[in-house]
């Protein structure tokens, strides 16, 4: 294997977890650029970033920091500009890699060059980095006793959560011919999937490859309250979804993300943008 790998590590006040994550990329067994970026942290992430990188004189450690908080999109877009290598991995601070993630990414990207992103199953650890679940339910040798789909994921993507978007690894080329992230949007994952989904493959590699720290504070757990900006993130996926779907099947994706989405703004009382994916749900039943 001879492809260029960049870690991209975005870090908002996560001091606590920061220099663990960037050690997660160090210990690969396959050698990955890092490039960490800290998006005006006001704990001591900043600090403690530097330390590290002092202390790793000799490896491949780029960094980023930001003088003002512009959000993970921008942030990772930043990142993205300085990039030179053939597959990116987004790294939370507070997220970490097993060893494996890089090499075994590496391994099933370059089989086949229309697979734009590999994902793979994954811990969920807590504060203190205690295993909590499996992201896909697994055997006694670490294998997810349900089927995974991969290959053509549109329609799967666009109507229901199942891809652990920590454990993804892209391929760099088609991310950069896609622009990056959606500046617009307060949270990339499900819009970056839609859009490489719609042209390219997934493939998935069934090993617990990544741990994704479940915090009290994370944006998945804050994305429905009354001053968050995710929910009305997705409500412009929606709309850009709607411009995608090509069949009756994509439609009938659409309708039950906008059915599952619609319940929780109402649910949570959020009753403009529910309203807004009832407006959505109604165009969506009556195009042609």
């Amino acid at each position: 294997m001879k492809g260029k790998v960049a870690v991209i590590c975005l870090c908002y006040n996560h001091e606590k977890y920061v220099q663990e994550a960037m050690q997660s990329v160090l210990e690969q067994t396959y050698s990955a650029e890092l490039i960490i970026v800290d998006d005006a942290s006001s704990d001591d992430s900043v600090q403690r970033i530097k330390s590290f990188i002092d202390h790793h004189p000799n490896r491949n450690i780029k960094s980023i920091f930001l003088r003002e908080n512009i959000g993970n999109c921008k942030a990772f877009n930043k990142a993205l500009e300085l990039v030179n290598a053939d597959y990116i991995i987004d790294l939370a601070a507070d997220d970490r890699l097993l060893e494996d993630r890089v090499g075994e990414g590496l391994q099933n990207l370059e089989r086949d060059r229309n697979i734009a992103v590999n994902f793979t199953n994954a811990n969920y650890i807590n504060e203190e980095g205690e295993y909590i679940k499996t992201h896909y339910p697994v055997d006694k040798k670490n294998h997810s006793t349900i089927p995974v789909p991969e290959g053509n994921l549109f329609y799967q993507i666009l109507q229901r959560y199942f891809i652990c978007s920590p454990s993804m690894m892209y391929r760099s080329s088609f991310l950069k011919e896609l622009g990056g992230y959606d500046e617009d949007l307060a949270y990339e994952d499900f819009d970056i999937m839609l859009r490489l989904s719609r042209q390219h493959l997934f493939s998935y590699t069934d090993k617990i490859l990544v741990e994704k720290r479940v915090l009290s504070s994370s944006m998945s757990h804050q994305q429905y309250q009354s001053n968050n900006k995710q929910l009305a993130s997705t409500l412009k996926i929606c709309y850009k979804a709607f411009d995608m779907i090509q069949d009756k099947r994509d439609k009938k994706a659409l309708l039950r993300r906008i059915f599952y989405e619609s319940r929780q703004a109402f649910l949570h009382k959020r009753f403009i943008l529910f309203s807004a994916f009832i407006n959505l749900g109604l165009k969506t039943i009556l195009q042609k």
